[in-house]
């Protein structure tokens, strides 16, 4: 009996050794079958191609590369990545750039235009009462010179104090009141050579010429604007009638037109939001206009606006600028360029930046292609642009870039790691 039971428990603990082999083996045999699954090749240029072997791909030719997939997981083969909208998801092969957190320093460009300076005008006003004979001058943006004749009045309050000093003439022993009617007279707008003709003929005459105290351009009387005129608008504001007109009577005190000076003129340019803080009064300013673009006006900026213009979005800057010598017609479109002072950021080259209107986008670069992704950006430097949201430095971004040079690196002053993509893979 005890021989019946030793070969009983030899059978069994060999039935268990066999099941634990073959269970074993099956396992191994498994094992490898997935490890050969795991093993996949695509194509670097398309990584939609998926093969179990390899190969060459059918749609450019190159070689398949190996590729095996972590975690035991079976690389995905659907199109997902493929068809995404281009917007959002591309794959393919192209040359990168990462962002750089660095100080730059470079020139702002600035458009400009050349105007009137209302502060040198010079308001021709009547200075009595009176109706006006004849007008030498009728059209807006007329020129004059200092001298000319200008209007004719006929003033019964100038005829008045003219016989008063004929009157006070005769009487030679009290001067002062002499002098003080003559000063009156010159008041009233009458020229010392005119006084002495009246002293002399002993004649008065209700009329009165007046002439121009200085030389420039006529302009209405309208209210300027002095930020955006006075400018001349159009070739048909050239020869703009006057309201003033022969035969209209006006009253002590009243502007009959404005003589704009010429030989001081605005240089007013526009600088748009985000580049406030970096002009500053006194500032450096190189200036060309579109008659000459190699000639340049080396000058300062006199004054920085603090209102931002509405229409525009944009603050003004004016430099004052002596056109005795410069001769620039009012008008005339001007270019300045403003040296910054160093500023410090993240940038990226303005390249890789996708502008959508009202959004701004960059390509990441992702395991199997690149994501557009949202980015907020601040002022242009040159060919970079200031980052500040959306990307760090870490990140790649897709860009059609050309191989950066020395010499590009030493005019902006810093370094641009240019990547050649592979596709994402």
């Amino acid at each position: 009996m005890n021989k019946y039971i030793k070969y009983g428990l030899a059978f069994i603990v060999i039935s268990i050794i066999g099941i634990a082999i073959y269970l074993f083996a099956i396992k191994s045999d498994n094992h490898s079958e997935m490890e050969h699954q795991n093993e996949v090749y695509t194509c670097s240029m398309h990584p939609e191609i998926i093969r179990d072997k390899p190969g060459n791909c059918p749609i450019c030719g190159m070689n398949l590369v190996k590729k095996v997939t972590e975690n035991n997981a079976v690389e995905d083969n659907s199109l997902d990545n493929v068809i995404k909208p281009t917007d959002n998801f591309i794959v393919g092969n192209y040359q990168t750039t990462t962002a750089i957190d660095t100080t730059l320093s470079g020139k702002i460009n600035l458009p400009g235009i050349v105007g009137y300076d209302p502060n040198s005008s010079v308001n021709i006003a009547a200075r009595m009462s009176g109706r006006i004979e004849r007008m030498y001058v009728n059209y807006k943006y007329q020129k004059v010179n200092k001298g000319q004749k200008l209007f004719d009045l006929y003033s019964p309050e100038l005829l008045t104090e003219q016989q008063n000093f004929i009157y006070m003439a005769n009487d030679v022993e009290n001067p002062s009141i002499i002098d003080a009617s003559r000063q009156k007279l010159l008041l009233y707008g009458m020229t010392q050579n005119q006084i002495n003709a009246l002293s002399n003929s002993k004649k008065v005459n209700p009329l009165i010429t007046i002439y121009s105290p200085a030389s420039g351009i006529i302009d209405g009387t309208e209210t300027m604007d002095n930020t955006t005129k006075p400018v001349m608008q159009s070739a048909s504001s050239n020869t703009e009638v006057l309201d003033v007109k022969e035969g209209n009577y006006i009253k002590k005190g009243e502007v009959i037109f404005k003589l704009l000076n010429t030989d001081k003129v605005w240089g007013i340019f526009n600088v748009f939001q985000g580049y406030n803080s970096l002009i500053k009064a006194n500032q450096s300013i190189r200036i060309t206009s579109e008659l000459d673009k190699n000639e340049f006006i080396d000058a300062k900026i006199n004054f920085v606006e603090t209102q931002l213009n509405a229409a525009d979005k944009t603050n003004r800057i004016r430099v004052y600028l002596n056109n005795n010598k410069l001769k620039l017609p009012v008008g005339l479109r001007l270019q300045g360029g403003v040296k910054t002072n160093p500023v410090n950021g993240i940038w990226i080259q303005k390249q890789s930046m996708v502008s959508i209107g009202n959004k701004k986008i960059v390509f990441l670069k992702m395991d199997n292609g690149f994501k557009a992704s949202t980015i907020k950006t601040g002022i242009e430097i040159d060919d970079f642009i200031q980052i500040m949201e959306g990307i760090s430095v870490k990140d790649t971004a897709k860009a059609l870039l050309k191989p950066n040079n020395d010499e590009d690196n030493k005019k902006n002053k810093c370094t641009i790691n240019t990547i050649y993509g592979n596709g994402g893979l």
